[in-house]
């Protein structure tokens, strides 16, 4: 079989900036344009004031940059934190008091993160059932698009006012009714764009980011109906200066309400380290120099991040999937490119914020109405059902509750449904959280016999005798002694497999032929 031959990694540090300093800049530049509307939009949407989105970009870019674990991620706010975030502004108060005050509990997340990452806890992603955490993901398009809708339509916000997400799709009808026919206009061509750019196939055009291509359709759109004097204020942009707003804005008195607070750490914490460690995971499969990202530290930096960030007033920032993939593809080569972003954000900022002012928010729910649709696309439960009836209805149960209360009680559901699920399938209660697991070798080979079960709550276990394996040998993983084998445990030793191989070894996972899949797909469970 012919072998990929690896090739040599770019160096890191200035030597880096050095070497590599045109096509990181390149890079750079085009997530940068990528970023500016996206941030703008996202704080928009999360409750903040929109210029703070932009602050979170800065410094993930700027600071982050030189602490990060991964080499080619972008650091910014995420559509996916959107749900979390708006939720904390307006239990805590709503307007300005509760901007100050969901801060406070990003503060404290950010010093969790860092913790997560000293006391290595990259590895928690492994604990999380994937059909839950894709149906968490997919309930958070769901909401993105349920709150984007009204925008895109220009309604007055008083119609929005106090409706969650299940709220918000039932009135649709009455948005309808009220649009704004010029405003509305603007918004369902620049989605026509966002949604049809990846359908291009001229090399070329497609290299275009298509949220530049949408600002430079709908500000002289805007120009030329002049919203400046026959639209109500909120359809287009405010941002004001950057240097009024950057001081300290957070504001720590919300610990009075210590349930609350206690439960916003948590879901920043959780979800906002969970969709981190899922996108270091994906780019480094990407990275065409296959360097393996340090997660602990990588944690670290963004806790770094995001504690700055929420002294400053700005929005919790994660490793951002489209922007980080949007890197890989423009021949980024170093932490660099990420630093080039956000430099050119400061930039733009501080020499044409006016240009800023100038966008239409229709444009910018366009451009979130898109993310929402790739999180939530009709392939996600597709793909899902194919991995097995089982995995659909976990994906099913935690869209729902993440709809109805929120994303912990979703993500719960998801794990609990889970657990019952296997509890029927026959996995022995003493094994739930705790898989006896036996590594012996003998020359240059190591057998792995992993006795009772391998499901997701105990994976941890197994995870750590995988990860005692030094490289380059010959590792056989048998399985034929457990009565349960999960979705999860079949991805994870894929990955583990797939890592392995890349770093000069062989692995083969033998023992299933007594199991039998629960579906087609070659990831199933198993139950023997």
């Amino acid at each position: 079989m012919e072998t990929k031959t690896k090739l040599t990694a770019p160096l890191d540090g200035l030597a880096g900036l050095k070497e590599n300093f045109s096509t990181d800049a390149v890079s750079g530049f085009i997530v940068f344009l990528l970023a500016l509307p996206l941030s703008l939009g996202i704080a928009k949407a999360s409750e903040f004031p929109p210029i703070m989105g932009l602050v979170t970009a800065i410094i993930g870019g700027i600071v982050v940059s030189f602490f990060m674990g991964s080499k080619l991620t972008i650091k910014g706010p995420a559509a996916g934190l959107i749900v979390i975030v708006a939720g904390a502004v307006n239990e805590f108060g709503g307007g300005e008091t509760g901007w100050h005050l969901a801060l406070g509990a990003m503060v404290a997340a950010g010093i969790v993160q860092i913790l997560f990452g000293v006391f290595k806890l990259g590895k928690l992603a492994d604990f999380f059932p994937l059909s839950a955490i894709h149906g968490m993901l997919a309930a958070i398009g769901l909401i993105i698009i349920a709150k984007q809708i009204p925008v895109l339509l220009d309604v007055a916000p008083a119609l929005t006012k106090g409706k969650g997400p299940l709220a918000l799709i039932a009135s649709i009808p009455t948005f309808i009714a009220h649009l704004d026919p010029k405003a509305t206009l603007i918004g369902v061509l620049c989605l026509i764009i966002m949604l049809g750019w990846p359908f291009i196939k001229n090399p070329i055009i497609k290299k275009i980011p298509a949220p530049l291509v949408v600002l430079i359709i709908a500000i002289p759109a805007e120009l030329a109906m002049d919203f400046q004097t026959t639209e109500p204020a909120y359809a287009l942009v405010h941002i004001g200066n950057l240097m009024e707003n950057i001081k300290i804005n957070v504001d720590f008195s919300g610990v009075s309400q210590i349930g609350l607070f206690i439960k916003y750490v948590v879901m920043f914490a959780l979800v906002g380290t969970l969709e981190s460690l899922l996108t270091v995971k994906a780019i480094d499969m990407l990275d065409p120099y296959r360097r393996k990202s340090d997660a602990n530290k990588d944690l670290i930096a963004v806790g770094i991040g995001n504690t700055i960030a929420a002294i400053l007033g700005g929005l919790p920032m994660i490793s951002e999937v489209a922007r980080s993939s949007s890197n890989v593809n423009n021949g980024a080569k170093t932490r660099w490119a990420n630093f080039f972003h956000g430099f050119f954000i400061l930039a733009f900022v501080l020499l044409a914020s006016h240009l800023i002012e100038l966008i239409p928010n229709t444009a910018l729910a366009a451009m979130l109405i898109t993310v929402g649709i790739k999180l939530t696309h009709p392939k996600e439960f597709i793909h899902t059902f194919t991995i097995g009836k089982e995995q659909l209805s976990i994906f099913l149960i935690t869209i729902f509750f993440t709809l109805y209360e929120d994303l912990l009680v979703g993500i719960a559901a998801g794990i609990a449904l889970k657990i019952i699920i296997h509890l029927v399938n026959g996995l022995p209660i003493g094994s739930l959280f705790k898989a006896p697991t036996l590594v012996s070798f003998e020359g240059d080979d190591y057998l792995v016999e992993i006795d009772k079960s391998a499901v997701f709550t105990n994976y941890l276990g197994i995870k750590s005798k995988l990860d005692a394996i030094p490289a380059g040998f010959n590792v056989t993983i048998d399985l034929k002694s457990t009565r349960l084998v999960d979705h999860s445990v079949m991805e994870n030793l894929h990955h583990f497999e797939h890592d392995y191989i890349e770093g000069g070894g062989t692995v083969k996972i033998i023992g299933l032929d007594n199991h039998k899949p629960v579906s087609g797909h070659k990831l199933a469970a198993r139950k023997a």
